[in-house]
C-alpha cells in the first residue's frame, strides 16, 4: 500500500480546459476522501498563453518528485513528458489519458497551443517515471486512434481502450471516470 502521506497527485487539463471541466474535481474528491493531497492547477490557456514555457511555470510552484502521481488528460500527457525529461525530475506514476504527440490537424488554434508541447525524444520520458498508464478511446473526435495507440505504444507499460469513449471528457458523458481509479 503507499504511504499517504507521501504521495500526491497532481491532476492537469487539455487545451483550453480548467480544473473544473471533465471528471478532474470529481476524480479530486475520490483521492481526497482516500486522505491524498491532490492539486489541480488551472494552466494558462488560449493562443498566447498555452506554451511549454508558461505551463512549466505553473509546475513550477508545485511539490514533485518520486512520490507524486499525474493524472493528466489530451495535451498535458506530452507536455507532462516533455517537462520531466527537460527538467530531470522523477514521478512515481504517470496515468495520461488521451494523450498524444507530434499530432496536428485538430484546429488552427488547438495546433498553436499544441505544437510547443511536442518533443522528438518521448521515450526518454521511461528513465523518469517506469510507471506509465494510457486510457484512450476507439472513437476519439479530436485526436485519432492511431496518434493515441502510438503514443501509448511508445511509453506505458499498461494500456486500456475505453470502447465509444470518445474523447473522455464531459463532452463524451465524462463527468466520472470510475474506469482510472482502478490504477490509483
Amino acid at each position: 500500500m503507499v504511504d499517504k502521506i507521501e504521495t500526491n497527485y497532481i491532476i492537469l487539463h487539455g487545451s483550453f480546459g480548467s480544473p473544473d471541466g471533465n471528471w478532474f474535481l470529481w476524480l479530486k474528491t475520490e483521492l481526497e476522501k482516500r486522505g491524498y493531497d491532490v492539486i489541480v492547477p488551472q494552466m494558462p490557456v488560449g493562443v498566447g498563453n498555452q506554451t511549454f514555457e508558461n505551463w512549466s511555470q505553473v509546475l513550477k510552484q508545485l511539490k514533485i518528485n518520486e512520490n507524486t502521481i499525474f493524472v493528466a488528460h489530451s495535451i498535458a500527457p506530452v507536455f507532462v513528458c516533455k517537462y520531466l525529461i527537460t527538467n530531470q525530475i522523477k514521478a512515481k506514476r504517470l496515468v495520461f489519458v488521451c494523450g498524444f504527440n507530434n499530432y496536428l490537424g485538430i484546429s488552427p488554434e488547438y495546433d498553436a497551443v499544441n505544437k510547443p508541447m511536442f518533443i522528438n525524444n518521448l521515450a526518454d520520458v521511461n528513465k523518469y517515471s517506469r510507471d506509465i498508464i494510457c486510457y484512450y478511446s476507439d472513437n476519439d473526435p479530436y485526436v485519432s486512434y492511431t496518434a493515441e495507440k502510438k503514443f501509448a505504444d511508445t511509453i506505458a507499460n499498461q494500456q486500456y481502450v475505453i470502447k465509444s469513449g470518445g474523447h473522455i471528457n464531459a463532452e463524451s458523458g465524462y463527468t466520472k471516470f470510475d474506469e482510472i481509479l482502478k490504477v490509483l
